[in-house]
């Protein structure tokens, strides 16, 4: 395997028009249907270019490797979840704790179902790739929407919780979609009990 530090974090090149920017969508849509259905098995270059419909000279346009192709998809996959968590608890002002929480399940829910395939292989990923500043920097801004939402309906030591129940639904939601064929509505049933009890305790502790 490649040595991480070797790799490019970032792409070579920024695409600014928009044909450049599709073809750089068209690269990342191919990579992400390559993992969902392969893995990292299949997963790349030649593979990826010819999924995408561009030449492999395109693609170095672009990606210097196959490793800077997955770091972009998870800076995507990480934004497209905070982004997501971020606008959930902001529209919990007039809900009960539990129905905010409830918000941020489904939204967490629905980010690992969309392709579960992709978040497995991806995570794995991390653990090869140079990218742990990004990765601790990315468990603080899910801590702090989480803490912030929490210290709103005045539940003690708020960031220790935040970080308790990411540590707690990451393992229980992880674990099931490795081991089990769970549906959206079983997933979030365990996870509600597993969030709802331990803010519960938390609050009368």
């Amino acid at each position: 395997m490649t040595s991480p530090v070797a790799q490019p974090a970032s792409p070579r090149k920024q695409p600014r028009q928009a044909r450049a920017r599709a073809t750089v969508d068209a690269i990342l849509q191919a990579s992400t249907r390559i993992l969902q259905k392969h893995g990292l098995e299949k997963f790349n270059t030649n593979h990826i270019a010819e999924v995408a419909g561009v030449s492999v000279g395109t693609l170095y346009q672009y990606f210097p490797s196959k490793d800077a192709i997955l770091i972009e998809l998870i800076r995507q996959k990480r934004s497209q979840l905070r982004d997501a968590l971020a606008e959930a608890a902001a529209q919990s002002v007039e809900l009960t704790l539990e129905q905010a929480l409830d918000n941020l399940l489904r939204v967490t829910i629905a980010h690992q179902l969309r392709w579960p395939m992709v978040g497995r292989t991806l995570d794995y990923a991390e653990s090869f790739l140079p990218l742990a500043d990004e990765s601790l920097a990315f468990k603080r801004d899910l801590a702090d929407i989480i803490s912030t939402l929490l210290a709103k309906f005045a539940v003690p030591d708020a960031e220790m919780v935040a970080r308790d129940l990411i540590f707690a639904l990451n393992g229980l939601i992880e674990g099931i979609l490795a081991t089990q064929t769970a549906d959206a509505d079983q997933i979030f049933a365990r996870a509600q009990i597993l969030a709802h009890g331990y803010i519960r305790a938390a609050r009368e502790n």
